[in-house]
This record gives structure tokens, sequence and C-alpha cells, in this order.
């Protein structure tokens, strides 16, 4: 009997970026090893190096950047040869364009725009434009004459049948216009490359990502499994509404995101978020609650157990963390909280491990804070750390400051580790760290710092937590048992195949 196929898709994560989505994945992978994986990887741009070395049981990668290639052919269709590139081109005439693209341009702008889009004609024009692009130019048909007036004229039509109901500046200018055509241009990329014949796609968040679970459906018939960490349509809304977007880009950006959002909800056969929070989301944007599984993240209390501080923090009262330093993560706050936690713990200090590259301005600004509120004494940037299991040993707790989580390792890890936690109430961060921790709201340094000192200066709470949290890792928290909850999900879906 052969190996069960699963494509899994992934965006801006596994296995070119770290982070708790990748860790799940390499996981899944490594854990399930009687099945052939396939990776669908979306990133920003071509040139990303591996970060994690795919296992053995993943038969083949397929990248798909979005951003910075001079030719999309040549990267998205490598194993094609130059002839058959240009066959695509010399055949992507306008009047093909005019005839093959043209009505499922319009078709798409107008389910983006719509109030209530109609996720099965969505989900058959996002068909129609993958199988139009299987034999036509990408470039050629999106840069062409017809593409974009078509793509104007439908972006003005609701501002020009309801002129009353803008203000002068939600209007587009020819700049937002020409932009919103770049990001149509870059984000539905995934359209354009090929998806694996599968049993089964599992798409890692209800974003560009689920675009390959659709097609396979239509196309194939696969089943699609969803699995949702953080909510895709949730913090697409904290990012584009803390931007400096024009109104119009905005609203452009939210009603895309939007629609492939309701797509993937719509057309998965099950979605497993890991966190109970998620459906809060999901249920409003067109889930249906009969097809949602909360599958809760694990870890492996073999690898995170509780160890001694080491000697270079034996003496300090300390708070470690770790996480990307990037604004989803809320670092800005973090630092914050240490200020406040000073005031109690004078000789407190905070140490913080994750890569210092993936958002490097973030960084330089966290810096400028950290010399603000003069904390170059209690505020330390680790960067990476080679063994993320010995993260935890050299604190007394660990600390989470994040404005968007979805069930995050790094409160398992401690957990498991014996080292109570503070954190934000964000995701499912309560479900897991309630009664074991303390929970504070997001986005206030002052109860953040609080909660840290407090459990610093109080050693018989501290203990008590700490035991009870790996307790509580170990009755619910396995990744043996999330591990083997996926397969017998896979067998299911399977069979109903």
């Amino acid at each position: 009997m052969s190996a069960l196929r699963v494509l899994l898709c992934t965006e801006g994560t596994y296995p070119f970026v770290g982070g708790g989505v990748s860790t799940w994945c390499d996981i899944i992978c490594r854990e399930l090893g009687d099945i052939d994986f396939s990776l669908y990887a979306i990133t920003g741009l071509p040139e990303t190096a591996y970060r994690y070395e795919p296992p053995s049981n993943v038969s083949q990668v397929v990248h798909v950047p979005l951003w910075g290639m001079t030719e999309p052919a040549e990267h998205l269709h490598q194993g094609h040869s130059y002839s058959s590139l240009r066959f695509r081109r010399r055949h992507t005439t306008p009047a093909v364009i005019e005839d093959g693209f043209i009505p499922l341009l319009k078709g798409l702008l107008a389910q983006i725009s719509a109030p209530e889009p109609d996720p099965e004609e969505g989900g058959r024009v996002v068909h129609g434009m993958w199988r139009y692009f299987r034999l036509r130019d990408w470039q050629r048909t999106w840069r062409s004459e017809a593409a974009w007036r078509t793509f104007v004229e439908e972006a003005l039509r609701t501002y020009e049948e309801r002129p009353d109901a803008y203000l002068e500046d939600e209007v587009p200018s020819i700049d937002d216009l020409t932009t919103a055509m770049q990001w149509m241009y870059s984000y539905l990329m995934p359209l354009y490359a090929p998806v694996p014949e599968v049993d089964i796609v599992h798409s890692t968040i209800a974003g560009f990502a689920a675009l390959p679970a659709i097609v396979a459906k239509y196309e194939h018939g696969t089943s699609m499994l969803l699995t949702e960490h953080g909510v895709y349509i949730r913090e697409r809304y904290i990012s584009i509404s803390q931007s400096d977007f024009t109104p119009f880009a905005k609203r452009f950006l939210l009603a895309l995101a939007s629609f492939v959002a309701k797509l993937a909800y719509h057309h998965a056969a099950r979605v497993c978020p890991v966190a109970d929070f998620n459906r809060r989301w999901e249920v409003p944007y067109g889930c249906s609650p009969d097809k949602i599984e909360t599958v809760h993240n694990g870890v492996d209390p073999e690898v995170f157990q509780p160890r001694p501080k080491p000697q270079s923090t034996a003496g300090s009262p300390t708070v470690v963390a770790a996480a990307r330093i990037f604004p989803l993560k809320d670092i800005k706050n973090m630092i914050r909280s240490a200020a406040v936690a000073r005031e109690s713990v004078p000789d407190v200090r905070y140490l913080l491990y994750g890569s210092l590259d993936a958002d490097v301005p973030y960084v330089e600004r966290c810096r400028r804070l950290i010399a603000e509120l003069e904390l170059e004494e209690t505020f330390h940037f680790g960067g990476m750390h080679s063994k993320p299991a010995e993260i935890y040993a050299e604190g007394d707790i660990s600390i989470l400051s994040s404005i968007s989580e979805g069930f995050p390792y790094t409160v398992l890890e401690s957990m498991a580790c014996a080292r109570p936690v503070a954190a934000t109430d964000v995701g499912g961060v309560r479900e897991a760290l309630e009664g074991f921790g303390i929970v504070v709201p997001p986005v206030d340094s002052d109860a953040l710092g609080d909660a840290t000192a407090k459990l610093l200066r109080d050693d018989e709470l501290r203990a008590r937590l700490g035991r009870q949290a790996r307790e509580q890792v170990l009755a619910r928290y396995r990744m043996s048992h999330c591990v083997d909850t996926y397969a017998g999900i896979y067998a299911e879906l399977t069979e109903r195949a």
C-alpha cells in the first residue's frame, strides 16, 4: 500500500522561517514519518535559505515567492523547457486575455468587493484563474492594457455609483490603483504555481496558502484540512490598521484578506484551530461550527523539563522570553514592563532570545526605547539560542507580551520546565495558562510588570505554579497527543474521500 500523500501549505513560515508555526510543521512532518509530505511554501522573496532541514519523508518543496521575481515563470516552472515558457508568452495574446482572463478578473473583483461574497462562486473563479495560467503567462496577462482597464473600472465602480458614501480622501488616486494592482499581481502568485496531486491538502493558515487547497478541491476533489494558529484575518486587521496606507488601500487589502479567509473556511472539510479562542473569528467569517475541532499544540516533556538555574543567572531574579522581535510580539510592551518591575525588584534582569533579523527597524526602535528608559543594565537581547530547551532554565519565570497569538509553544515549553509565565491575554494563552501563571490585558505594561514582580517576589507562589504548570502539560499538552490526533484526522479525511 502506497504512503498517504499530504501537501502541507505554509505562508512565511516552514521551512524558511522560525517560530511557533514552523515548530509545529516540523513536528508534524517528523513524527508522522510514514506519510509522504510535499511542502508548498509561500515566502516574501525568492532568495531564501532553509531555517529547517525537512526530514526524508518530505519528497518535494514547491517554493512560491510573492515578490522579487523578474520572471515568475522561470522560478515557478523550473522543470519546464525554455520553449514551453516561450509558448506561454507567445500565446498570451490580447485576444486570449480579453476572452479568457478578463471575465475571471471581473468575477474575482466582484467577489472581493461584495459585502457577502459567494464562496462557491469565489472558489470557481480562483480555480478558473489557476487553469487559465496553466498555459498562459503571468506577466503578460496582468500587465496587459485590458487587465489594467478592467481593474480600474471595477475598483472605481462603487465610488461612481455611490459618490456621497465616501469622503474625498477615500477616493483612490492613480497611485492607489497602481499599488492595489501590484498587490493582486503578487498576492495571487499561488495561482501561477503547480499544485501537486495528493490525497489531502493541509493549509496552516486561512490566508493565501489556502489557495492551492481550494484549487486541488476543484481540480481533483481533494479534501482540505485547515489548521489555524494565530487568526489570519484578525492579524491582518491589526497590521493594516497600524499601517500608513491610504483609506482606499486599507479597505482594498482588508477586503482581499477577508475574501481569502472566507474561501478557506468554507472549502475546508475540517478546521482545527489550536485554541478555542479562534472560533470567535472562524464562525462569523463563514466556518460551519460542526467542522471545527480544536487541537491544542503539545511539547515533549522529556526535552522540556525542569533544570536548575545556571551560574550565570543564579544570583539575580531573571525573566526570560523566546520570541521573534517584531510588532505582533509587542516587545516594546515587554521593555516597558521591565521598567515597572524594576521599581519593586531593582536587580531584575530580562533576557530575550530571538532573531534580530526578522524586522531590523523594529529592533532598532526597541533599542532606542531601552536607552530612553535607562534599561541597558536590565533588558538584554540574546539573539538566537542554539538550545531552546535550556532558555527557560536561565530564568525564574518567563514572559510573553504579544498582541496576537495562537496557542504559543513558548508558554507550553516554559510550563513544562516548571517556570510560571506572566503573559498577555491573547489567543489561546488563557486556555493554557489560567491557574498556572498570571494573565494580564494586552498592551498594559503596568499590569505585565506588576505580574512579573509578583512572581519574582513570592518564592512559594512561583514554585507552586511552576509545579502545577508542568503537571498540566503532562496531563493535557503532550506532543504525542497532538500528533496522534492529526494522524486520526488524516485517516478520517482519506476514508471520506
